[in-house]
């Protein structure tokens, strides 16, 4: 039985995998490692918490004896990272939690990984690993930083991130390869594309349109609203990924994009005209220090050498996505009431 490590499974896409996975897969076992942050939420997973291949422990990826006593406890083949800090506002603000997560947090997760998957753990430099072990390294087109009009990023592209977040999403995509090149870990690296679906926490854009629509209240556009994005259902996502932990070659980096490229106004008055409101909802804001003008992904290598493609279109996901929401009005008030508190786990290893 394949028993692996899922840190943030309590988040966003985070909960979306760790049921798909279940899902695909009723004989592996899944320890959800997740400190219940504010974006942390297990009401996200309310229908597998009584799954008998699920655990759910509450603790911080940078405490390296509760991630040391997890691999222990639970002999932990696979590690899939997605616990991290991401939304660059924040990063603005106050980026020392970022750079402490998501940099120091990814560091201690590889430094324990390769002491307890090393044949002989006492060989401090490059040495045989067990076999089936791997480190998954979830992260963001965003450590590409932006594009102009034209073109897509590829796996080859350097690094350019331009927040604190995507800096720190950026440093700990470098570790994650040293350990590869240093040490012969067996890892892999996937950058995704923007995400929506079911489970989103209503910070981010198209959560936060359906529900200021739904209430009426103005929606803030940065700038002018001409951002350009790609838009990757969240269910898409989770199929990559474990494509590329079944099939990935160890090493190797995979772009995942949903060949969605959509200006944030355009998506905002998509949102208005699907929930009939009006238009002057709209309320256009500064624009945010630093904000890319255009993300898009090149997603050919998945597609071509490991066989994935995105199964929604926009339209499909983006109306699946506003009815998940309208029917599930109680989430989001619970989200932004602070209710959901009560679905806390203090467990603790």
């Amino acid at each position: 039985m394949k028993k692996i490590l899922v840190t943030g499974g309590a988040g966003f896409i985070g909960s979306n995998f760790v049921r798909e996975m279940l899902n695909l897969h009723s004989d592996y076992q899944i320890i959800n490692l997740d400190l219940l942050t504010y974006a942390g939420n297990l009401a996200n997973l309310k229908t597998i918490e009584n799954n008998p291949h699920y655990t759910f422990i509450k603790g911080d990826i940078r405490n390296r004896e509760t991630v040391e006593k997890i691999f222990q406890v639970y002999s932990i083949d696979t590690v899939i990272n997605f616990a991290a800090e991401s939304h660059v506002d924040r990063s603005i603000i106050d980026p020392d939690i970022f750079l402490t997560t998501n940099i120091i947090g990814t560091q201690v997760l590889l430094d324990v990984a390769k002491r307890y998957w090393k044949i002989n753990p006492d060989d401090k430099y490059c040495g045989k690993y067990q076999d089936g072990v791997k480190f998954l390294q979830v992260s963001t087109d965003e450590v590409y930083g932006a594009l102009g009009k034209t073109g897509m990023f590829t796996e080859t592209m350097a690094l350019l991130p331009n927040s604190p977040y995507s800096a720190s999403k950026a440093s700990a995509d470098l570790i994650v390869r040293a350990y590869h090149e240093t040490f012969g870990m067996p890892v892999n690296i996937t950058r995704c594309s923007n995400n929506y679906g079911a489970y989103q926490f209503p910070e981010k854009l198209i959560p936060l349109t359906i529900n200021n629509c739904l209430k009426h209240k103005p929606i803030p556009v940065y700038g002018d609203g001409m951002q350009v994005r790609d838009w990757l259902h969240v269910k898409d996502h989770c199929y990559a990924i474990d494509v590329v932990l079944h099939r990935g070659k160890v090493g190797e980096i995979y772009n995942i994009g949903g060949n969605n490229e959509k200006a944030n106004l355009d998506i905002i008055r998509l949102i208005i005209d699907s929930l009939n409101r009006s238009q002057d909802l709209i309320q256009f804001v500064k624009d945010r220090p630093g904000h890319d003008r255009r993300y898009a992904i090149d997603n050919r290598k998945i597609t071509s050498q490991l066989g994935w493609k995105p199964r929604y279109t926009f339209e499909q996901g983006i109306k699946e996505t506003i009815d998940w929401y309208v029917n599930n009005l109680d989430w989001v008030e619970n989200i932004v009431s602070g209710d959901y508190a009560k679905y806390y786990n203090s467990m603790y290893l």
